[in-house]
């Protein structure tokens, strides 16, 4: 049974936490930073203690290999993002790197060199979190990241991305992306839920990962003075803007898991105390880990939301700007991770994810799995984002023993 202790783990994940632009509380690791640069070079002399080769692909992802003793050119691979949030937690993301660490020492020290190549991935950026876009490093290492949608991007302070990148001592990727010998992919992850928790389970064995459908609506009607208009002449958008938000959770209740509907951000105007609001701004978004079906409830709110509206004498638009297809996890691999926790008496659970991963960019591509672990409370992208070690420890040990079943 390959383990690691809990003192260790909290031990590793102290260390790459402590690796930060600011003061805490939380880790802010934001890309191309000084605190990145630092903790991808640190992470390199680290997997170069156990052997492995490393070397950083053209925008800064990061490979660590140990080459295999027999199909040295097929690759399991493991690994997550370095970057973090502004005043992150100490694991999302990063837990996904130290757990494969992890893993792959004490694979190493207890089998021996593989006989495809492990190999553990660092990637440079997933969060969005300095600049406007997401996933950079995953989708540089298929060759499907656009330069030009990053070339005139800037960070808060105006920083240009191409800039930040090129200070860091890196840029564009020239030639062949870096996949074309991965023969798997499995990434470790704080579930970022408290669905594992309240189930009293230690290990998800991620089997989708939910597609999402993102809004921005606008509503139109008339501001007018909220003393002297009374209630049967108004066109009051943020009335209208209740109304459609009732019904479609009401709506969305009734649907039930695993599809969810959220309504988080709202703009009435003029947003002063004494004016019926003439417009209001509010964004939806809608996840379901089945195509069809979340086509098919996004398209009945839609036409509610429209009813709705007509019916209060107000102007809608509606904007769907993200529209991502859900991600199923590879079969094969599924059954490999749902093996392990069987064969060694791990508490798990098949489940999908709700929030987007780098495994999303991965599973199209080549075949991969995700596994989970439980998040206390259900808080990531927060100082009080929490694991405890012993439960890290199991997820920990269902990867090592997965990718020892893959490359040995």
């Amino acid at each position: 049974m390959i383990q690691s202790e809990p003192q260790t783990i909290d031990e590793l994940m102290d260390w790459i936490s402590g690796i930060s632009d600011a003061e805490g509380p939380g880790t802010t690791r934001l890309l191309y930073s000084q605190s990145w640069i630092k903790a991808q070079q640190a992470l390199k002399e680290k997997f170069e203690e156990l052997g492995m080769k490393t070397e950083f692909d053209a925008v800064g992802n990061l490979f660590a290999t140990i080459e295999g003793t027999e199909q040295p050119e097929e690759i399991i691979a493991t690994g997550s993002h370095v970057d973090t949030v502004a005043k992150g937690g100490r694991l999302d993301g990063q837990l996904g790197i130290m757990a494969g660490y992890m893993a792959v020492k004490e694979l190493l020290e207890t089998e021996g060199k593989p006989k495809k190549s492990l190999q553990i991935i660092s990637m440079a950026e997933e969060e969005g979190s300095r600049f406007p876009y997401v996933f950079w490093g995953s989708k540089n290492i298929f060759g499907i990241a656009d330069s030009k949608d990053v070339e005139e991007i800037a960070d808060a302070k105006g920083v240009k991305f191409t800039d930040a990148m090129r200070e860091a001592g890196f840029d564009f990727l020239q030639g062949e992306p870096r996949h074309n010998r991965i023969a798997a992919f499995l990434e470790l992850h704080i579930e970022q839920g408290n669905f594992l928790e309240n189930t009293g389970k230690k290990v998800g064995v991620v089997n989708a990962i939910v597609g999402q459908k993102r809004y921005t609506v606008t509503l139109k009607g008339q501001a007018n003075h909220a003393g002297t208009t009374l209630m049967e002449y108004r066109k009051d958008t943020v009335e209208c803007m209740a109304r459609i938000v009732v019904q479609s959770i009401d709506k969305a209740k009734a649907e039930g898991n695993p599809l969810v509907l959220t309504f988080g951000r709202v703009e009435p105007k003029p947003n002063t105390v004494n004016v019926v609001p003439g417009e209001t701004l509010f964004s939806m978004d809608c996840r379901h880990t089945d195509a069809d079906a979340l086509d098919r409830f996004t398209k009945e709110i839609e036409a509610d939301m429209r009813a709705m509206a007509e019916g209060m004498g107000i102007e809608i638009e509606i904007d769907n700007w993200m529209n991502e297809k859900p991600v199923p996890m590879d079969a094969h691999i599924i059954d490999t991770i749902e093996s392990v926790c069987k064969d060694n008496g791990l508490s798990y659970q098949v489940m999908h994810s709700g929030a987007g991963h780098d495994s999303q960019i991965f599973a199209p591509r080549v075949p991969t799995g995700m596994i989970f672990v439980p998040s206390i409370d259900g808080i990531s992208h927060n100082p009080a984002e929490h694991t405890e070690a012993v439960d890290i420890q199991q997820g920990v040990q269902a990867l090592a023993e997965a990718l020892k079943r893959l490359a040995y």
